[in-house]
């Protein structure tokens, strides 16, 4: 009986890919179901018999630890030479929209917030 090895919710094509390339070489039996059309499923990675799972879960529990590893990496040395995109990046390149984002989020707050003032200044 098949069993899900991955939900694609959130997960990126490259590293889909990259998990079928692992279970193609490791020659573990999968397939893959594509999303639904609703957004109501997000589609996964199955293996076709469900004895592998043990094995494939070692082999997707390791590439998963070696590619946090290297993202985190990537994303320091993007640091260190300051090609990560700081609010300010933001605001210099797109202002009207940034401006915009910085807006709804201070009016949503205060929106949330006000019922709780209001209990505080009643009591």
């Amino acid at each position: 009986m098949p069993r899900q090895l991955l939900n694609l919710r959130y997960v990126t094509t490259e590293e889909a890919d990259e998990v079928v390339e692992l279970l193609e070489n490791a020659r573990l039996e999968h397939y893959v179901t594509p999303p639904g059309s609703f957004g109501i499923s997000a589609g996964g990675i199955w293996l076709t018999d469900a004895e592998d799972y043990p094995r494939a879960r070692e082999l997707l529990d390791e590439y998963q630890a070696e590619r946090s590893r290297r993202v985190r990496e990537e994303l320091e040395q993007a640091r260190r030479e300051g090609r990560t995109e700081t609010i300010w990046d933001s605001l210099r390149r797109r202002p009207l929209q940034t401006g915009a984002s910085i807006a709804l989020a201070i009016f949503i707050l205060m929106v949330l917030f006000a019922p709780v003032i209001q209990l505080g200044r009643a009591g």
